[in-house]
């Protein structure tokens, strides 16, 4: 199977699951990989945000249903839980519209808000506003960057999988690293 039939066949699963955990990377190239044809970029965008939307979600509702096995857990996460959550005393909206845009604190966010009083359906609104916003935009960007990896790629369709796979890795040992350092 050819890189076209294993984007198409897996691509909106993998972006799905990637937007669920974290996602930037995985929905750059899935902007990318509309741009070039193998995905349909109304579709990249919606599943971003069903992804992105319900991650968040489980995320807060498990802080809201585990609060104290949780808060005993989160000690390797002590200082961005207390960044968050000063922030969020001074900015609860912007935050909750925005904090996907902050590297870093993608799942933290959601688990300090889900400790909070903030009202889960407050919460809601602002995940799923925050949710369509992001999509969109990094959805965007990623189709954008498209154009610029067409120029580079332009008479090198071979070099398409090892382009996406650099990639891929790249961004998976990034993520990687963040892991190990919480």
């Amino acid at each position: 199977m050819n890189l076209a039939g294993l984007i198409a066949a897996h691509g909106y699963w993998a972006l799905a699951l990637g937007t669920f955990l974290e996602g930037e990377t995985i929905l750059v190239l899935a902007g990318v990989a509309a741009h070039r044809g193998y995905l349909d970029l109304r579709l990249v965008m919606l599943v971003a945000f069903a992804g992105s939307l319900t991650g968040d979600q489980f995320f807060f509702l498990m802080a809201r249903r585990h609060a104290g096995w949780l808060t005993r857990r989160l000690e390797a996460w002590r200082g961005k839980v207390e960044a968050v959550h000063r922030h969020l005393e001074r900015h609860q909206i912007l935050i909750m519209l925005g904090f996907r845009f902050v590297y870093g604190i993608r799942v933290v966010t959601p688990v300090v808000i889900g400790l909070s009083r903030i009202p889960a359906a407050r919460f809601a609104v602002c995940n799923a506003l925050g949710a369509a916003v992001w999509a969109v935009a990094v959805a965007w960007g990623g189709y954008l960057l498209g154009n610029a990896v067409n120029v580079f790629l332009e008479n090198a369709r071979a070099a398409e999988l090892a382009a996406f796979g650099l990639v891929a890795v790249l961004g998976l040992g990034l993520w990687l690293r963040r892991r190990r350092r919480r």
